[in-house]
């Protein structure tokens, strides 16, 4: 009777183990026996291929027939494996009320959006302390009894230290998870915010307001990170849009804040309200946002037993490699991540990005510079309104061109016929340049050459307006499409394809936002955006031409490249 049992435990066992397999492979992990290793978070969320040019993800074709009954991966039959809250990770895990998953794509829709809503608001941080500024400087110039210059090092630097931190925040993000840096970097983004609102001379603002910079930068990095953590392939361009509010609805309301706070209470006051703003959503991280990132396998380590049994030189010499690789991995590391520049896809798509986000700063200081003056005189509250209409345009851009570049996804992946073995569609992510990337890149730069000559001959507002609202939707395109496919490109990592594009595209915001107002007043406004109108549009045209041509033979080099 015994030995009956036995064997039927055994083969409920062996059953139980066949289901778990099967819906691991479901899942795209990869079997130990085969050689394999614990995949990575977009590994997870986004299949991995099994020969070059093998999916990124894909879908069950009646889902993407009927798209508006999709319920993403909420909606497939197995139940939610659901972390015990003495097992969660990251800083203060046990706090969360939202609970830790094993397979995050598995949250219901309403769970996803909510976390992306708070991902969104950290994200917007950053952009909010560079821009809300913006109406005080001429006040700290004469409070400091400094020249222009220096005082706009507190900007500049800010927008430095955003570029150049996210490459240490994302290759930590990767190796001790999304939420213990979140809450790491918002801790620091209060307390520098605090440092910056009591300084007392110009010296000691710029190096405060320069260290809240590269905190809050976390969230744009991070941030991606988790959203392909949180998304599967086929969702994640709307998504991405949604995730995309958040730093670019920064710069829309900051002015307006900072244009009544420093009329009202003075300077400082935008200081305290970063503070504040940095504190709420430190608590919103604190008790909703779960542990995102994918659980890997522990590296092997050598037993303690065995190190006992060491001679005390040869101890030492592991425990000095072991430092070694530990210092190399939180100084050296991080940098590595501009290597991916070397590969075509990546280098096109993120130059991409930066040349649209650049402009958005060169028309940040337009705006600034031509409608203080004749024919406008707007004092700082118009001022800062006049940001609205690239925000409303940010908003359109957002809540419907994501769900189109899903569609369009979708569209070319039954065009081309791409179904794996279980009837499913696979994507890829030069399937996001289509006629789509023809418009975006057409319609920005069109843009902004009239935003420059309405203003240069001092049109009525809402004409300039007009061009700021379609500047503000096409925009918007060119930024999510971009992040979208550098999480994918480099799967492995998605957070730092983010960072490397934080990189770049901050960098030509610094500079656009140092030579906009100089090179304004050397040639007239008009011809200053005619020239970006042709560059962007001779670079756009032919990156987009290029990816199209090209990125299905540099996506598998590249894969090859990085054994993904």
């Amino acid at each position: 009777m015994r030995s009956d049992r036995d064997d039927k435990e055994q083969v409920d066992q062996g059953i139980d183990e066949k289901a778990e397999t099967r819906s691991s492979l479901e899942r795209g992990e990869v079997d130990e026996k085969q050689g394999g290793r614990r995949p990575t978070s977009t590994e997870q969320d986004a299949i991995e291929p099994v020969t070059l040019g093998e999916p990124l993800g894909h879908i069950d074709t009646r889902r993407s027939v009927k798209r508006s009954c999709s319920r993403a991966s909420s909606a497939r039959s197995r139940p939610l494996s659901i972390v015990p809250r003495s097992k969660r990770r990251g800083l203060f895990g046990s706090l969360t009320l939202v609970p830790e998953i094993a397979y995050p794509p598995d949250y219901k829709n309403s769970t996803k959006w909510g976390l992306t809503f708070i991902i969104a608001l950290a994200t917007a941080a950053a952009p909010l302390g560079s821009t809300i500024v913006y109406p005080a400087l001429p006040v700290l110039t004469r409070e400091f009894n400094t020249s222009e210059t220096v005082t706009n090092l507190s900007v500049a630097l800010y927008m430095i230290s955003m570029a150049i931190f996210p490459l240490w925040w994302s290759s930590f993000s990767e190796q001790f998870g999304r939420r213990t840096i979140y809450l790491i970097s918002f801790t620091l983004f209060v307390i520098f915010s605090v440092l910056s609102a009591i300084s007392k001379n110009i010296t000691m603002l710029v190096v405060f307001r320069m260290c809240a910079g590269g905190a809050s930068a976390s969230a744009h990095s991070t941030g991606a990170g988790s959203i392909a953590d949180l998304f599967e392939v086929f969702e994640r361009g709307r998504a991405m849009s949604i995730f995309y509010l958040g730093p670019l609805l920064g710069p829309l309301v900051a002015p307006v804040i900072g244009g009544v706070l420093t009329q009202e209470l003075g300077w400082q006051a935008t200081m305290w309200f970063l503070a504040i703003y940095g504190l709420i959503v430190l608590l919103m991280i604190l008790f909703f946002l779960p542990e995102t990132l994918l659980r890997r396998r522990p590296e092997e380590t050598l037993p303690t037993e065995e190190l006992s049994r060491m001679r005390t030189m040869d101890s030492a010499k592991v425990r000095t490699k072991r430092m070694a690789k530990t210092v190399r991995r939180f100084l050296i590391d991080p940098l590595l991540v501009v290597r991916y520049l070397r590969f075509p896809a990546v280098f096109i798509t993120v130059l991409l990005a930066a040349i649209a986000f650049g402009s958005l700063y060169v028309v940040n200081i337009a705006i600034q510079q031509k409608f203080t003056r004749d024919p406008y005189n707007y004092g700082q509250l118009l001022l800062g309104l006049l940001y609205i209409p690239s925000g409303a345009g940010y908003i359109v851009g957002s809540l419907c061109g994501g769900r189109w570049i899903d569609r369009i996804m979708a569209r070319e992946a039954r065009k081309a016929n791409r179904y794996d073995q279980n009837g499913k569609l696979i994507y890829l992510p030069e399937d996001r340049m289509r006629e789509n990337a023809w418009i975006m890149v057409t319609a920005y730069p069109l843009a902004l050459l009239m935003f420059g000559w309405t203003l240069r001959y001092g049109l009525p507002t809402p004409v300039p307006c007009v061009a700021l609202f379609f500047f503000g939707i096409s925009s918007m395109l060119v930024f999510s499409s971009a992040t979208t496919m550098l999480t994918e490109f480099i799967r492995k990592s998605t957070s730092s394809g983010a960072a490397l594009n934080n990189l770049v595209r901050n960098t030509l915001s610094c500079i656009g936002a140092i030579v906009a107002a100089p090179w304004i007043n050397a040639i007239n406004v008009g011809w200053v955006f005619t020239t970006i109108c042709f560059f962007a549009l001779l670079v756009s045209y032919t990156s987009v031409w290029l990816l199209r041509t090209n990125a299905t033979k540099w996506r598998r080099a590249m894969d090859e490249a990085l054994n993904q």
